[in-house]
């Protein structure tokens, strides 16, 4: 089952796009991290995927084939936002309560469990809890609804390190124990390449790349070499370079199996470089001298 399948998908606010024929499959049983700068597109393929949105054109389904914000799809999806939205002046009991009247599944043993596990007090408003502790309740709130796909915008982006680990701890045990599926968007790549084993890369609106994390690494090699020999590497789809008068070193997708040619190095790529290789070439614009870069869509990361 694809916890989220789409088909050309585009969101336009007017004349400007925030989404563009997006065309990607999510597998079930992945913790799966959305990339991009700001603007890429993210968040707003995530309030599609739950229903606050609709698209302007193409096909969006999760969960199999629920449409977003049906019946169906709200059972079986938690959303946590950016900020992690809370009412600041409501009890930590009193938020457990609002949500368990909101939803039509809520495990309140578990929630208040939980809580204590972590120490928050119930009778403290949320406004008075540290970020963590509202991290951790909105968190709470939302894996006690037992979703099946849990969807999670920017949720570390203002939580120090301590706090950071421990969110990212939660999730990863309910997706190890729980069987819950996870697609979260993040800027903080350290942190994605110790929990997400499926990767989708943004810009602009659009997909560049997409696939499970072993799979694209696998697929990509840094390259170095004589900076006057690199001409021979023109037929090879690079993503980045650096040339210098005297080496160059190219990150370019290739197999295994390719030929190392004398003079020249091949080196396996982490997670965090090849992100950011992307990034740094979002229009497949031309390189310096003699190299291209190249982008591979989601249909072709996964073949």
């Amino acid at each position: 089952m694809n916890v989220i399948e789409a088909s050309n998908l585009s969101k336009r606010y007017g004349s400007t796009h925030a989404l563009r024929e997006c065309t990607l499959a999510i597998p079930a049983g992945h913790v799966t991290a959305l990339v991009g700068p700001n603007g890429a597109g993210k968040s707003t393929l995530l309030n599609l995927v739950v229903g606050l949105l609709a698209p302007s054109e193409g096909s969006l389904s999760v969960l199999g084939s629920c449409r977003p914000g049906s019946l169906a799809a709200l059972d079986g999806i938690a959303f946590v936002a950016q900020d992690t939205p809370l009412y600041k002046n409501v009890s930590a009991a009193d938020m457990l309560h609002l949500t368990r009247n909101l939803n039509r599944h809520f495990d309140w043993t578990y929630a208040e469990a939980r809580l204590g596990e972590l120490g928050i007090p119930l009778k403290r408003k949320a406004g008075k809890l540290s970020g963590g502790q509202q991290a951790q309740l909105a968190l709470t709130l939302a894996l006690a609804r037992h979703p099946k796909l849990l969807v999670l915008d920017e949720p570390v982006a203002m939580l120090d390190p301590i706090a950071r680990h421990d969110f990212m701890a939660t999730v990863l045990v309910a997706a190890a124990e729980d069987g819950v599926s996870v697609v979260l968007s993040s800027h903080v790549l350290a942190e994605l390449e110790r929990s997400a084993d499926y990767i989708i890369l943004m810009s602009q609106g659009k997909v560049q790349v997409a696939g499970e994390v072993d799979d694209l690494l696998a697929g990509h090699r840094i390259l170095s070499g004589p900076a006057a020999d690199a001409a021979a590497y023109t037929e090879l789809p690079v993503v980045h370079a650096r040339q210098g008068e005297v080496q160059t070193h190219l990150l370019v997708r290739t197999s295994m199996d390719d030929r190392v040619p004398r003079g020249w190095e091949s080196h396996p790529v982490g997670l965090e470089e090849l992100v950011l290789a992307y990034l740094r070439e979002p229009d497949a614009s031309a390189l310096p001298g003699p190299l291209r870069s190249s982008v591979i869509d989601a249909s072709e990361a996964r073949r």
